[in-house]
């Protein structure tokens, strides 16, 4: 296949999935969230991860969120495709759809449920990398799948034609030290923690598929392009002002904090699927003051709540 990847570096959005209170997919708002980030300084969406509620969207929607993507950014950013499945075969399909839109790369997570063994990570990621033609990065949050890959797992993955990057969501920053010191210079890491992400960013990891960003786009860029020049001064004050809203986005499930602090910001519904459901009542203090921390101006909407104009393109990290 001699797959090609150009790394996308910096601040990657999971974005989250707009939806009305019933659930329904709100595709407008959808289109004016990627115009907002575009704006905003983000490098990268990622679309239909975790943070975009995949496991309650259908095949058809799923496919479709990412071709409107590609479609709506029209090649001003990069959109990163989340296909994994803990089918093999479902996997394969959305990899093989979404590489047919014109993702810059997809985004596969270790098969959930159904705890395979090492052995069997590797053969679905090579099946599905092997069905398609394009680069896959590889996606472990064991918080989500229960089964992490070894080390060993992603250093023999790495050398699969197509494999090209690595999603670490462990937190664990000693293992991540160590596959970058045993990988080669042309695999990408991004991290996928956020309270750990400047630390990953300044030992050599590409960027981070970030929750916060949806809240703090300009204030991630800035964050991730400091780490990525090693100016450690930027890096510990913009630490510090993220690290309260870092927490608190995972006071409750994600996206269910993201999505209460995004409708406070005006950006869209409150909306979601069940099982998910809103932030409940005793940490909306929590989420609020972490908001006041990180200087995010809140929005309070009445019933029947739409989406208001976002705020001004490229706010100072002052004022965000």
């Amino acid at each position: 296949m001699g797959t090609k990847y150009s790394a996308i570096c910096g601040s990657l959005v999971a974005l989250v999935t707009p939806m009305t209170s019933d659930g329904a997919i709100e595709w407008d708002i959808f289109r004016k969230l990627i115009d907002w980030h575009i704006e905003q300084g983000t490098d990268g969406l990622v679309i239909m991860g975790s943070t975009g509620e995949t496991a309650t969207i259908s095949t058809d929607d799923h496919i479709e969120l990412i071709r409107v993507s590609v479609e709506h950014a029209a090649g001003r950013i990069p959109i990163i495709g989340g296909t994994g499945a803990n089918s093999t075969s479902e996997a394969i399909e959305l990899t093989r759809a979404a590489q047919k839109v014109g993702v810059a790369a997809c985004l596969s997570v270790v098969p959930y449920y159904n705890k395979p063994t090492q052995a069997g990570i590797y053969q679905h990621f090579r099946a599905v990398v092997e069905a398609g033609d394009g680069p896959v990065i590889l996606y472990d949050v064991p918080s989500r799948t229960i089964t992490s890959m070894t080390v060993e797992t992603i250093l023999a993955l790495s050398e699969v034609d197509g494999v090209v990057g690595l999603k670490d969501a462990t937190g664990d920053i000693g293992r991540a030290n160590e596959l970058l010191h045993r990988l080669p210079p042309s695999f990408s890491i991004y991290s996928g923690d956020d309270a750990t992400a400047a630390a990953l960013i300044l030992m050599g990891a590409k960027g981070n598929i970030s929750v916060t960003a949806n809240i703090l786009p300009t204030r991630m860029h800035e964050l991730c392009t400091a780490a990525l020049a090693g100016d450690l001064a930027t890096v510990r004050s913009l630490s510090r002002r993220m690290a309260a809203i870092n927490q608190a986005l995972f006071i409750e499930s994600n996206p269910i904090p993201v999505k209460w602090a995004m409708a406070r910001m005006g950006l869209i519904p409150e909306g979601m699927r069940l099982p998910l459901t809103p932030l409940s009542a005793q940490y909306v203090d929590t989420v609020t003051s972490a908001m006041g921390d990180a200087g995010i101006r809140l929005h309070s909407p009445g019933p029947g709540f739409d989406l208001i104009d976002p705020p001004p393109a490229r706010r100072s990290p002052a004022s965000q």
